[in-house]
């Protein structure tokens, strides 16, 4: 989980961030209309970046005017952050703009307010797509208060195993089908992170992904040995190759 120290940094840049763009965007009927986070981190399912390299900070940016494309607002978004963050590191990444820190990665995303809680995104630099951002956590919060709230913490350790494997799986999409498996049966917390494995299947069309994914499932079968066998420090060894400790 993030330390407090890295939750207070990511306060105070949320916070920055937030003050540069209103007075970025000031002009009238041509502002912006809100702008909030949304992800992982809205989520408690974000990693410290010493564990993800990926690590970032989704937020969005919603326009006042729009009717244009969506490469317009990426541009202008591009254009705060040169302004305003001239010593950081930026570049675009379809649909977002990123804004890399010393500490965390933001993904600036430019977005249309649509009705209730949906919105348009960039999907690619000519064409919009709907999404709600935050409906997901919604679903997250009862899985895991059905689950004895091991949901999270499981999900943040395949997160783990994931960016130590080289990103096997896109992570939001991993994210949610984890919260879609069935743990019936599970009670701990290494229940709930086998049965992950478990379910996992190496049909991949990359074959150093299928690798990965064979070298976890051989892994876990060995730490299932070693514990029949009434081998815990074998066991504890062979875990760590899974998730370093």
């Amino acid at each position: 989980m993030l330390s407090a120290d890295e939750k207070a940094s990511i306060a105070t840049s949320v916070t920055t961030l937030s003050s540069r763009l209103a007075s970025y965007f000031t002009v009238a009927g041509d502002g912006l209309t809100s702008h909030f986070r949304f992800g992982s981190h809205t989520r408690g399912t974000i990693l410290p970046r010493k564990m993800d390299a990926h690590s970032d900070v989704d937020y969005m940016i919603v326009f006042e005017k729009g009717g244009l494309n969506p490469q317009t607002y990426l541009t202008r978004l591009r254009r705060f952050a040169e302004q305003k963050y001239a010593n950081s590191e930026l570049y675009q990444s379809s649909p977002t703009v990123v804004l890399e820190l010393n500490h965390i990665k933001f993904d600036l995303v430019p977005a249309l307010f649509s009705w209730g809680t949906t919105y348009q995104i960039p999907k690619g630099p000519d064409e919009w797509q709907s999404t709600n951002p935050n409906d997901f956590n919604s679903t997250l919060e009862t899985v895991n208060g059905n689950n004895s709230y091991l949901i999270k913490p499981t999900v943040r350790l395949v997160k783990f195993w994931n960016a130590e494997a080289g990103y096997v799986y896109d992570s939001y999409g991993l994210e949610k089908w984890i919260v879609g498996l069935g743990f019936y049966g599970c009670y701990t917390q290494k229940d709930y992170f086998f049965k992950v494995f478990d379910n996992l299947s190496a049909n991949e069309v990359a074959q150093w992904r299928n690798d990965k994914i064979t070298r976890a499932k051989d892994i876990i079968a060995r730490v299932r040995k070693y514990e029949a066998d009434d081998m815990p420090n074998s066991a504890e060894i062979e875990v760590k190759k899974l998730v370093p400790a």
